[in-house]
């Protein structure tokens, strides 16, 4: 009897470790699934995949909580399952999609850990505009680590409609709240209109103190919203991107180190809140980053400042103590132009071999910015798996247009992105933009699958001169599946340990977006 009752606990006690809130769907189950719920987050996955197994113990946790207010989490094994997966222009691992039903579909563009899907995935069930009263208001503040909530009167439609456009807008990053009640305003210390950014760090509150205008709101939300002196990481990362401020990194190896710098070049970062964002960084983890600023990657403590808009970098002088002074100075100069921008480059080719056009830091004007001619331009790094699979089609893609005698309306190009400094910011690898003839300042970034055909219907249809080649896949290519080979599947599961700065944005990217991709993790 006593082994009778050792074996039912023992089966108990397995049955509730495997039990899982996230489903686990196939082609048979899926279209019922999404149906069925009106809000759900959907992972497609290997098995094999480095970036999936350390995101599964973090979907757990949020599927978990995420289930109490009606949000499923779902996976897919793209291996067992893999026309589902192509059916949903899966090319990656792991690719995260936010359904609404089986027709309304969007890139997951969040973090990748529990918290952060939490967040997002909150933020989706809510409407843009939470109508809030007394008896809701302080709820609603303690949902997320930031929310704005704004009180105007009813019959103010302008404040509302400004407002309302904003928070469409931003309604991934932000929870948005609004109020009518004038005493409601008044025991938060403001009148009609007003916008209170309440957070979880800082001072609790900020009050947005300019006209109702959609721009200035816009600003206001990602400016406050990021702290005084952060941490800058695959969480925070893309955050701190879209401020459009430069950002100042404070590289440290210990945490004690990072709080004791903090605390050092507090009143720096307090001078210069709203022109520059100042954050630390795990020097341990995420010291390869150091490099893309063209700083010495074996020596901490570093700082430097990145220009996220243009891309351009100022490294602080490694030799140099960083001291509340050194950088007060430092910064004092960077805010009033006197501070040169570091210029990472590889030697121009003397001579340009094969059909791809090689772009270096200091020939990139001269080819990208070429105003004449339609530039496909690949941002590739050289550990990159799936750069390197694309290599071959992208070499016959260049030769198409080179045969046709197409060379003065379309260059086909690509840059090492980790060896020459470019404006574009590049949320991961291989990245794929279009500069247009006429039109360089709004490169179109390609989204679409790595095909040769693909790629030609894009440059065709994006392209000032709609240059037209031919070309017709083998059988063998064209019938094959979405889903990596064996060989690539191996060279995915090795690229997170071959660059750390990959691991340090795995979501992020993002902003990205899209960049929930396995081939868009890196910093």
């Amino acid at each position: 009897m006593r082994t009778f009752k050792t074996f039912a606990i023992g089966a108990a006690l397995a049955a509730v470790a495997s039990a899982s809130d996230v489903e686990s769907l196939t082609k048979d189950t899926f279209p019922d699934f999404v149906k069925e719920n009106d809000l759900v987050l959907a992972e497609f996955f290997a098995p094999w995949c480095g970036h999936c197994k350390a995101l599964a113990p973090e979907y757990e946790e949020a599927a978990t909580t995420l289930k109490e207010k009606n949000i499923r989490l779902a996976k897919v094994d793209c291996t067992e399952e893999a026309d589902l997966c192509q059916s949903f222009g899966v090319e990656g691992y792991p690719t995260l999609k936010v359904f609404r039903g089986a027709d309304n579909i969007t890139p997951y563009s969040g973090a990748r850990k529990a918290p952060g899907i939490i967040s997002y995935m909150t933020k989706q069930s809510l409407p843009a505009v939470s109508i809030l009263t007394v008896d809701t208001v302080e709820d609603f503040k303690t949902q997320d680590k930031v929310v704005l909530v704004a009180y105007f009167a009813a019959d103010d439609k302008s404040s509302n409609a400004t407002y309302t456009e904003v928070a469409e807008k931003l309604r991934d990053s932000y929870l948005f709240g609004a109020s009518n009640d004038a005493d409601l305003a008044k025991a938060e210390g403001v009148e009609f209109p007003s916008l209170v950014l309440y957070k979880t760090f800082d001072e609790p509150t900020t009050i947005f103190k300019e006209a109702f205008g959609a721009e200035a709101i816009e600003k206001f939300a990602k400016t406050a919203s990021i702290p005084l002196i952060g941490e800058v990481g695959p969480e925070t990362y893309a955050g701190y991107m879209a401020t459009g401020l430069p950002l100042a990194y404070i590289f440290a190896e210990t945490p004690e180190d990072r709080a004791s710098f903090s605390e050092k070049l507090k009143s720096v970062a307090e001078k210069h809140r709203g022109v520059v964002s100042f954050a630390t960084i795990d020097a341990k983890a995420f010291g390869a980053h150091a490099s893309n600023l063209n700083l010495k990657a074996d020596k901490f403590p570093a700082f430097a400042i990145q220009d996220t808009v243009n891309n351009k970098k100022f490294p602080f002088d490694q030799e140099t103590e960083i001291t509340t002074e050194s950088i007060g100075k430092f910064l004092d100069e960077f805010v009033a132009g006197k501070v040169e921008p570091s210029i990472k480059s590889e030697p121009i080719p003397e001579k340009q071999e094969g059909p791809v056009q090689i772009v270096v830091a200091k020939n990139y004007d001269d080819i990208v910015l070429d105003d004449a001619k339609d530039v496909l331009i690949e941002f590739y790094a050289p550990w990159c798996g799936h750069c390197k699979s694309l290599a071959p089609k992208y070499d016959i893609l260049a030769g198409l247009y080179v045969d046709a005698g197409l060379t003065d309306k379309v260059t086909i190009a690509k840059v090492d992105a980790t060896l020459n400094d470019v404006p574009d910011e590049i949320s991961g690898f291989p990245t794929i933009k279009l500069y247009k003839a006429g039109d360089k300042k709004n490169p179109v970034l390609y989204s679409g699958n790595r095909g040769i055909e693909d790629l030609i219907k894009f440059v065709q249809e994006n392209g000032k001169h709609q240059a037209e080649v031919t070309y017709e896949e083998p059988a063998a290519e064209a019938e094959k599946p979405v889903v990596e080979s064996v060989a690539e599947q191996a060279e995915a599961a090795t690229e997170a340990a071959e660059s750390a700065a990959e691991e340090a944005t795995e979501a992020a990217k993002s902003k990205a977006s899209e960049a929930a991709t396995e081939d868009h993790d890196e910093l």
